[in-house]
């Protein structure tokens, strides 16, 4: 079998892991008999500064065709994060139409969580997020602007289309987890339209899959509960911002915004599905060699899954567990193994060495 992969290493950090992670899917492609051929676009903040434009006019189209797109980080402190954010990403999202963003949110083995006295059993969860609509929406605008009768409206937009798809593939995610459990993320007592409405359609679906065990907290004490009390989650949906921000919160639990990985699916494979590591170009740590690779080979994990080759996938998983178990980390893990040097070891174990 052949993929044609669109590899967008984009800025910092991303030129660094992107390639790394090519390395691993190339040795995993030789052991399993597939074939994945990579085509570079130069999307990016540097493209940016060259064009004026993230991506070219036509840079959507030209991703059209390919059956997956891996894409490494974007952003750059010249330039402002809604410029770079809604010149690549949210467009690439929406076109798409990868309506449903997946962020597995696992402590792996050897990792220290850096809540008190927590195992791997205690945090093994994933996080569904709607991924076309809700509050990142682009209704809205300024009037009056400078002056003091200055008027900034942002509107939020939940269909039924949109909310449904996403709570269907939690609800299909959750009953196929062993412990069938799925969490609603919401704010119905502030926000009084979108937020109940939610709330409905989660009521309504939570009827068609009796088997599922369900619950739902307001977002404010979910982020506690997420801390206090890892353990309790399975599945957990949310709208686009609140599954954007519990699921930065979920690495971080975990032991480093560096391990967290993601999926923008589109499940009926009409468009190609993006698969990216969410830490951020982190400018701060660029051309230093020691980025964390977790993310990078985790989304690398799950494309390989998505597209089918799941004893790849599973290889992948079990090898990054295996390194991590030997306790080797890039710094930001409290370790000193450089990003080559991370990936050396994965490499190592696929290899049997």
């Amino acid at each position: 079998m052949t993929y044609n992969v669109a590899l967008i290493p984009g800025d910092g950090i991303g030129k660094e892991v992107v390639p790394e992670a090519v390395k691993i899917i190339k040795a995993l492609s030789k052991q399993h008999g597939f074939e994945m051929i990579f085509t570079e676009f130069p999307y990016s903040c540097e493209n940016y500064f060259k064009t004026g434009r993230m991506m070219p006019e036509d840079g959507i189209e030209k991703l059209r065709n390919f059956d997956a797109i891996f894409l490494g980080a974007v952003g750059d402190f010249q330039v402002p994060d809604h410029v770079s954010l809604w010149g690549l990403l949210i467009p690439i999202r929406r076109q798409m139409q990868q309506y449903v963003n997946v962020r597995p949110v696992k402590l792996l083995p050897g990792i220290q969580s850096p809540l008190a006295n927590r195992t791997s059993d205690d945090i093994d969860f994933v996080v569904v997020r709607e991924n076309n609509e809700g509050e990142y929406s682009q209704i809205g605008g300024r009037m009056y602007e400078g002056t003091d009768l200055e008027m900034v409206v942002q509107e939020t937009v939940f269909t039924r289309k949109g909310v449904d798809r996403i709570m269907r593939y939690a609800f299909e995610l959750a009953r196929k987890r062993p412990r069938k459990h799925l969490s609603s993320a919401t704010k119905s007592n502030g926000i009084i339209h979108t937020m109940p409405y939610w709330d409905e359609r989660f009521k309504a679906f939570s009827k068609q899959y009796p088997d599922v065990k369900t619950d739902q907290f307001h977002i404010d004490i979910l982020t506690a509960h997420f801390v206090q009390h890892p353990d309790w989650f399975d599945v957990v949906v949310g709208s686009n911002l609140f599954g954007d921000i519990l699921s930065d919160l979920g690495p971080a639990i975990a032991g480093s915004i560096g391990i967290a990985a993601s999926a923008n699916l589109n499940p009926e494979k009409k468009f190609p599905s993006m698969f990216e590591p969410v830490h951020g170009s982190a400018p701060d740590i660029a051309g230093k060699g020691i980025a964390n690779p977790i993310g990078t080979f985790w989304s690398a994990q799950m494309m390989l899954d998505f597209l089918g080759e799941k004893k790849a996938a599973t290889l992948l998983m079990q090898a990054l567990e295996a390194v991590t178990a030997n306790h080797i980390f890039t710094p930001d893990l409290g370790g000193n193994a450089t990003t080559k040097e991370f990936t050396e070891a994965v490499l190592n174990n696929l290899n049997g060495n």
